[in-house]
């Protein structure tokens, strides 16, 4: 099998006073080689700003702490020069120390979620397709044929589906037994019937619930049916087949479809 890539928990953080815009990273770190350097153009070189560009970062900084944050001297015994004021370096402080707090908690987060079924719910809702109905399940079956392959897919301990597939997609896929595959199933590919157990289809897919949404439009109906296992499957038949049905909310309700119906996916 093709190895997951890892996920990795990210996020940003943002410091500022209140009611106004947020203090850029780029602008703390000038700030901060500037306290290095004691250049204000030295800093700007090694930021990759114009001497201008710094300085006007810097009065934007100023503005938004209310007080000043360089002090500039020029000549002297000393030598000329720009140290941080006391304010200049507490602003460093505490923006170091707020992107350390931010580190260590998107690590320990991290840890968290890779040993949790979080994260592997992460990673389904991160998937995006134009079919209405997408499962997620395992592979636990698959029969081989001259051209086509059948692959049985579980997604719990009531509802399983099964997709027919070419030879090589089976091989482009790498599936096999234990493998996590997407089944995706567009909504008009979708039949509904009652769930009489006298009813005889060719169609290998038969998931039987309960009605829970019908949502008409001037021709077809979109119909959610809730199943045992805790997913749902949506249909959308027309509005005289759904009238022909009699269905309702909360009616028992079967979706049908067929096993060429169903389009298998891998995370890459």
């Amino acid at each position: 099998m093709t190895p997951q890539a890892r996920w990795e928990v990210k996020g940003s953080v943002e410091l500022g006073p209140d009611g106004q815009g947020p203090l850029e990273d780029r602008r703390i770190r000038l700030l901060e080689r500037i306290g290095a350097t004691g250049s204000i153009s030295q800093a700007a070189k090694a930021m990759g700003m114009s001497y201008r560009a710094a300085w006007n970062a810097v009065d934007a900084l100023r503005n938004l702490a209310g007080e000043a944050l360089l002090v500039t001297q020029s000549g002297g015994s000393a030598g000329g020069g720009t140290r941080l004021t006391p304010a200049g370096e507490r602003l460093v402080r505490t923006h170091r120390l707020v992107h350390e707090h931010q580190r260590r908690f998107l690590i320990g987060l991290q840890a968290q979620l890779e040993q949790a079924d979080t994260y592997q719910l992460i990673r389904r809702l991160a998937v995006k397709t134009s079919a209405r109905n997408q499962f997620f399940g395992t592979v636990t079956g698959i029969r081989v044929g001259s051209v086509n392959a059948e692959v049985t897919i579980t997604l719990n301990e009531h509802d399983r589906l099964v997709a027919m597939i070419t030879m090589e997609s089976l091989s482009e896929l790498q599936l096999a037994p234990g493998s996590e595959v997407w089944a995706l199933v567009k909504a008009p590919s979708v039949l509904l019937t009652t769930p009489d157990p006298h009813i005889k289809l060719s169609a290998r897919n038969r998931l039987c619930g309960t009605v829970s949404r019908i949502t008409r439009g001037s021709v077809n109906a979109d119909v959610v049916i809730d199943l045992p296992g805790g997913t749902a499957v949506s249909a959308i038949i027309t509005n005289d087949s759904l009238d022909s049905l009699g269905l309702r909310e909360g009616d028992p309700a079967c979706a049908v479809f067929k096993a060429g119906s169903v389009i298998l996916g891998v995370n890459a």
